[in-house]
């Protein structure tokens, strides 16, 4: 089931965010985040009226997506970035696929023109599921990141909502 996120979700939420931080090079943080400041996060993002998303499965939180802020000046109010990420278990079964999808409806309906997907290359999952719903490549940044010991590449991705 996906839904909207709870402020009680946070704990779930931040416990699948920490397993990337520790182990991938999918987000540039470096430092585990606490409870408390993915809760700011998440308010940030309501406070704008992004959306953050849950998919649950027997009552645990196996998968978050939402949206965010691209830029802070005002002409840049009709673009977001969309992030996904999946408990580790969770991986390989559509539901970033769902997540994805989800978000991208909730956004045209918000009246929202453009969704940016940056990925820490190489991440052949991540593209994968951009492409699917027809985002494109439009940029790549070369050794812009630099985690556990190596410069890290970033591409972006970039899709048009049409009405």
């Amino acid at each position: 089931m996906i839904r909207q996120t709870r402020l009680e979700d946070a704990e779930s939420i931040t416990s699948i965010y920490n397993h990337y931080i520790k182990n991938t090079r999918t987000t540039f943080e470096v430092e585990p985040i606490s409870v408390t400041q993915m809760i700011a996060r998440i308010e940030e993002c309501e406070k704008h009226g992004y959306p953050w998303l849950v998919a649950e499965r027997d009552g645990q939180i196996i998968g978050y997506s939402y949206a965010t802020q691209w830029k802070a000046r005002s002409a840049y109010q009709h673009t977001v970035e969309a992030s996904v990420y999946l408990a580790p278990e969770s991986k390989g079964q559509g539901l970033g696929a769902k997540l994805f999808k989800e978000l991208l409806e909730t956004l045209k309906a918000q009246h929202i023109h453009v969704v940016i997907g940056s990925v820490a290359l190489p991440n052949n999952p991540s593209i994968a599921l951009l492409e699917k719903f027809g985002m494109e490549k439009v940029g790549h940044l070369k050794e812009v990141g630099r985690k556990f010991d190596q410069w890290v590449d970033v591409g972006f991705w970039q899709l048009i909502l049409k009405k």
